[in-house]
């Protein structure tokens, strides 16, 4: 049995906009066609395809038709264009997901290399390096940058180089935590800055340097340019990337917990295995950007 592609066109709006009332107003459809366009593509597949929740998520079983749903529209547009002789057309939206050092970073230049010609419009989704993979495991987005190097299922994977990052603190309050140095009882009571629960590096830096497993206060600031603001300010230490932390260092707003020493956190972009114009723009632009910011 063959796959509708209205039914599939309609899940990826309900997965996409988190609901079937806002995929109804996308497609110009009511709220009871979308459910029976979705209640079709579910029987067909033989299995629940949409979790209905708020926001509605596709099922382990709907990811590789998600993935599929955007695969097609991505293919439709570009065949289209190519028969119309290349003058245009609609604009087609290109899901991505980043992690937030690199998306405050490096990353937006990036995009912004993508020839215009392709009219591509950018969705762009924050997750932790180490997590950003399970969006395209999921069939969410078409392209991640991930800390994971091992291709997800039927995807490519490329190595774009380290972010290096530096653990740093405010002068006046390096000096009060750290007056007798940066000792393992030092660390466990100075308070550290996460950007979130997902965040490891704080804590894969302490382990690097004490080889112990320490549990200090810790606050949750999740921006990083708040993050940046938060050590500044002297709440309490993080790690900073390296491309920003050093002209804070020169300039004297930070003091590094430890001189010289870096860590560094490689990165893969990985994609859909797609033969696709503007994936294949997006994938170069990525590249060359990050072989200019990345070690």
């Amino acid at each position: 049995m063959s796959l509708d592609s209205a039914q599939l066109e309609t899940f990826a709006a309900v997965v996409r906009e988190g609901s079937f009332d806002a995929a109804a107003r996308v497609l110009n459809l009511t709220p009871s066609a979308v459910s029976q366009r979705i209640k079709a593509l579910e029987q067909a597949a033989g299995q629940v395809l949409v979790r209905r929740a708020k926001p509605c998520q596709a099922t382990e079983a709907g990811a590789p038709l998600l993935r599929l749903a955007g695969q097609i529209a991505l293919l439709e547009r570009e065949a289209l264009d190519t028969a119309r002789g290349g003058r245009g057309g609609t604009w087609t939206r290109a899901a991505i997901v980043v992690n937030a050092d690199s998306l405050a970073t490096w990353f937006m230049p990036a995009l912004a290399a993508v020839p215009p010609a392709l009219r591509l419009l950018f969705d762009v989704h924050q997750d932790d390096q180490e997590h950003t993979a399970e969006l395209l495991r999921s069939g969410a987005v078409m392209a991640a940058v991930t800390a994971q190097n091992v291709p997800v299922q039927g995807c490519r994977s490329q190595r774009l180089g380290a972010m290096r990052y530096r653990a740093v603190a405010a002068p006046g309050r390096y000096t009060e935590w750290f007056a007798d140095g940066v000792t393992p009882w030092a660390l466990a009571d100075a308070p550290m800055l996460v950007l979130n629960r997902k965040d490891q590096l704080q804590h894969r830096f302490l382990r690097t340097l004490t080889r112990k497993e320490l549990d200090p206060p810790i606050h949750y600031v999740p921006s990083v340019t708040a993050f940046d603001e938060a050590i500044r300010l002297g709440l309490g230490w993080g790690m900073v990337p390296a491309q920003v932390a050093d002209a804070d260092l020169d300039a004297g707003r930070y003091r590094e917990l430890v001189p010289g020493s870096r860590l560094s956190v490689p990165l893969y972009w990985q994609h859909w295995r797609l033969e696709s114009a503007a994936l294949t723009a997006l994938t170069t632009a990525v590249q060359a950007t990050a072989a200019e910011a990345l070690r």
